[in-house]
């Protein structure tokens, strides 16, 4: 499954070209951030390609949606914490978590 805008790579989906995953892309869009803020968070990604993005995943909502939560099963399944794996997104994930108010998990 790919478009004009999205291909997939190494078992994942990213935007053509870059190394920025659709799942970037799609979490900002579902925790309800506008395309230009989504662009803001990936200063690589042109605001076309967010949109195009975006698109992508309402046309295949339902793939897609069933691949994220595998790859959180997955994920989640590997034992190894995210603080550990990648300390920079964990970082920025407990940021956002605080300026949203929600507690850890």
């Amino acid at each position: 499954m790919t478009s004009e805008y999205i291909e997939e790579r190494n078992g994942g989906y990213y935007i053509k070209g870059i190394r920025i995953s659709l799942d970037s892309v799609v979490y900002g869009y579902k925790r309800g951030e506008s395309p230009e803020t989504i662009q803001d968070n990936f200063p690589f990604l042109k605001l076309w390609q967010v949109y195009g993005a975006i698109a992508f995943y309402l046309q295949n909502r339902e793939a897609i949606d069933k691949y994220l939560e595998e790859s959180d099963r997955k994920f989640n399944e590997s034992g190894v914490p995210l603080n550990v794996w990648n300390p920079a997104l964990y970082e920025r994930l407990e940021r956002a978590r605080q300026a949203m108010g929600m507690k850890k998990t």
